[in-house]
């Protein structure tokens, strides 16, 4: 029904539909207006644990007060991912408690950042959510769409991304860092950019595999692991855009 999206979301990636395509002719199955649900309430989940921890920083000014929560969001929510990826028929319990995890990191680090540069993280969200919107429109318009071409490119662009990041960490270890790229000069900023951009792209590919999810009549519980998938894309997209907000406010200068 329908041919088989690729995409450079790791929780889509594979035959994640392929493998859980089947029928049963009985019992509710996945659809849009499901997914859109769940993932209104994960964005609650993340925006509750982000204010506790926003909060909890300003309390005190002090970054080793949220210290502890920026290493369990960031940690836990990366191990909770990786359960659910490998465990979707958990994701009605997973999902959920990675999106509040990952709160307690994006607030944490979020704070951190509005103390120093006013503004810059409701600057962020809108940014992050008018983005999302957009890339909607242009999806349910017809002006973009995920064609295979299309999707060769972002998923070739976000790996190319992925080793990029893996590289500097790797390299980061030995105390070597990535001149340019990681700093807030010219070269640094147009990379932020494009890596906004392509996250952005990613997206499409998002509502493509939903939509495509829902029309095979996948598990309920595929409505929960879609919200996840999408809510990875807007949280990298989120972090992705107040980096390159700082980089412009002089941030990240070396």
């Amino acid at each position: 029904m329908g041919m088989e999206l690729k995409t450079s979301n790791p929780v889509f990636a594979g035959k994640t539909y392929e493998a859980t395509a089947t029928r049963v002719g009985y019992g509710s199955s996945m659809t849009i207006s499901g997914t859109v649900n769940k993932a209104g309430i994960l964005m609650l989940c993340v925006l509750a644990t982000a204010i506790w921890s926003w909060s909890q920083f300003f309390a005190t000014g002090d970054a080793s007060s949220v210290g502890g929560y920026t290493m369990v969001g960031a940690f836990g929510g990366f191990i909770v991912a990786m359960i659910t990826i490998f465990k979707k028929e958990w994701a009605p319990v997973t999902a959920p408690v990675y999106a509040l995890l990952e709160g307690l990191f994006l607030g944490s680090l979020s704070a951190m950042l509005e103390l120093r540069y006013p503004g810059i993280a409701i600057e962020s969200v809108a940014m992050t959510f008018g983005t999302c919107f957009a890339m909607l429109l242009a999806y349910r318009s017809g002006l973009i769409r995920p064609t295979e071409k299309f999707t060769m490119g972002v998923v070739a662009a976000t790996g190319g991304i992925a080793i990029v990041y893996l590289l500097s960490m790797v390299l980061g270890l030995f105390h070597v860092q990535v001149p340019g790229i990681f700093g807030s000069g010219p070269i640094g900023i147009l990379f932020s950019v494009a890596v906004v951009i392509i996250a952005a792209l990613n997206l499409i590919l998002d509502f493509g595999v939903i939509e495509e999810g829902a029309a095979r009549g996948l598990p309920k519980y595929m409505e929960w692991y879609s919200a996840f998938g999408l809510m990875v894309t807007l949280i990298w997209l989120y972090l992705e855009i107040i980096r390159l907000l700082s980089k412009l406010r002089g941030d990240d200068r070396r």
